[in-house]
């Protein structure tokens, strides 16, 4: 798979923040009710949760509509709510998100759904759902639809449309079909996160995105035979008039469909999986705003597969965070070594990940010239301070100007390569000034590590760290190893 990680990061961190997406479906309530389990009732054979703590979050559209705005992304948002309490939270929790609501109709004889589940440690124990399906008065549609034809002319203008059907009545046939011409006359993109067994309602539309027991359902397929159910998926795309379909996989990750081609797939990347609650929701909120913002379909897919990995490994219904994605794809681009090494650009973004998730940033930095047992004792200690070790790594041409024109051994890449092929080292930068002041004032770390041959005072950038709070440590070395030494050796034994 041919991913580059570049494009991605240049769509996470400069076109996100600039496109907005309209997202129209049903709207829910999660309810949580978080206990802890020690016995089992003697009235009857089912656990007993002790009730620790209550908490809501928006589900299903609104979900998605969380999602990308956590992702950096503006959001409109479509759908429908009763005159309830229910209904008023979760509107409250939606406006706090920054998600623009007026296009949420109220109806008056309709509850807002609501799923109430009872979480016993890190396990779902029973839910509760409160609805009612029937669709909403032909007036009520009617204005409904026409709404959301008006939004997509109104600036700020989509960059995308997301369909968010969870088969309780927002989205009729009429209502999909509409909003799907509307949208491709205008050259946005669809993607409908499908329900049911009849998907000519979403003819049109650029993706699909069923999960596999939905695509099984709806072909219909055996669940067990995966190369035949994408088969048959793959013959669903031109009768629905879809660019391409969209399968995920759980565990075993996303597969992409398109016509008269084989399957691609995309491996899961969740380390460990505790809730797949939402998961659909990102997947579906990540793609479109990939999509949005010129990614290719592969491109978006993996994107939103990363961020599938992140959200499973929480328990509830929890949106995608950009700091969690940017981290994400961080990670991912690190898979080899040799991606360890960054410029100055992809340094500073990765760091501002990093420190948005919490992580105590370590910079240091030296010729590294012969990489001897010293260097990587110190390393270590060094990586031991915080969460992340940068280190800043001198280019051949400082060397000389520091050590003279014998001087690296070892040239820059080779130097770097080696650095980054440590357990230790997160990151290797190379600066090509004598000293490393200017790279750490752009990374800002929160600790400047230096060997305790130097006193605090002498350190570069030890005044500027402590400026924003920072702290300079002196990290003790091992006696006896230099490289200058080693070089003096190999000079007397030739």
């Amino acid at each position: 798979m041919n991913i580059q990680h570049a494009h991605l990061l240049h769509a996470l961190t400069r076109r996100f923040r600039g496109t907005t997406i309209l997202v129209a479906g049903d709207l829910m309530l999660d309810r949580y009710l978080w206990g802890e389990v020690s016995r089992i009732s003697p009235e009857a054979p089912v656990p007993v949760v002790r009730l620790n703590r209550e908490s809501e979050s928006a589900g299903a559209a609104a979900n998605v509509a969380m999602n990308l705005v956590r992702l950096g992304l503006q959001c409109r948002l479509a759908g429908f709510v009763g005159h309830d309490a229910d209904g008023v939270k979760l509107k409250e929790l939606i406006t706090a998100a920054g998600i623009d609501t007026t296009a949420i109709w109220t109806l008056p004889r309709h509850p807002t759904i609501t799923k109430t589940r009872i979480i016993g440690g890190h396990q779902q124990m029973l839910r509760l759902d409160l609805e009612d399906t029937r669709p909403p008065d032909e007036v009520d549609r009617l204005a409904f639809m026409e709404r959301l034809i008006q939004i997509l002319d109104t600036p700020p203008i989509p960059g995308a449309v997301v369909l968010s059907d969870y088969g309780k009545g927002a989205l009729g046939r009429e209502t999909c079909q509409a909003i799907i011409q509307a949208a491709r006359a205008r050259n946005l993109p669809v993607i409908v996160d499908p329900k049911g067994v009849d998907y000519t309602r979403y003819h049109g539309a650029t993706t699909l995105t069923p999960n596999r027991r939905e695509l099984a359902e709806a072909v219909p397929w055996p669940f067990a035979d995966l190369s035949g159910l994408l088969e048959k998926g793959e013959k669903m795309i031109q009768p629905l008039g879809l660019d391409f379909l969209t399968v995920t996989l759980s565990e075993l990750g996303i597969a992409l469909l398109e016509q008269d081609s084989a399957p691609k797939r995309i491996p899961a990347m969740a380390k460990e999986v505790f809730d797949v609650s939402g998961a659909g929701d990102t997947v579906v909120a990540t793609l479109a705003a990939g999509l949005a913002t010129g990614l290719a379909r592969m491109e978006a897919l993996h994107l939103a597969n990363l961020a599938a990995g992140v959200v499973v490994g929480k328990v509830g219904t929890t949106p995608i965070t950009y700091p969690e994605l940017l981290a994400a794809l961080s990670s991912d681009a690190a898979i080899g070594e040799s991606d360890k090494i960054c410029d100055l650009h992809k340094a500073i973004t990765r760091v501002t990940a990093w420190r948005e998730l919490g992580n105590k940033v370590v910079f240091t930095n030296g010729c590294f010239d012969l990489l001897h047992a010293g260097h990587v004792t110190y390393l270590e200690k060094a990586r031991r301070l915080g969460q992340r070790l940068v280190v800043g790594l001198n280019t051949d041409r400082s060397v000389r100007q520091l050590k003279g024109p014998s001087r690296p051994v070892i040239q820059e890449s080779d130097r770097a390569r080696v650095l980054a092929a440590m357990a230790s080292i997160d990151m290797v930068v190379l600066f090509d000034e004598e000293t490393p002041l200017n790279l750490i004032r752009k990374l800002k770390p929160h600790i400047l590590a230096k060997g305790a041959d130097y006193v605090l005072e002498q350190v570069v950038g030890y005044r500027d760290v402590r400026e924003w709070g920072g702290e300079c440590i002196l990290v003790p070395l091992v006696e006896g190893k230099s490289s200058s030494g080693i070089v003096e050796q190999i000079k007397t034994t030739a």
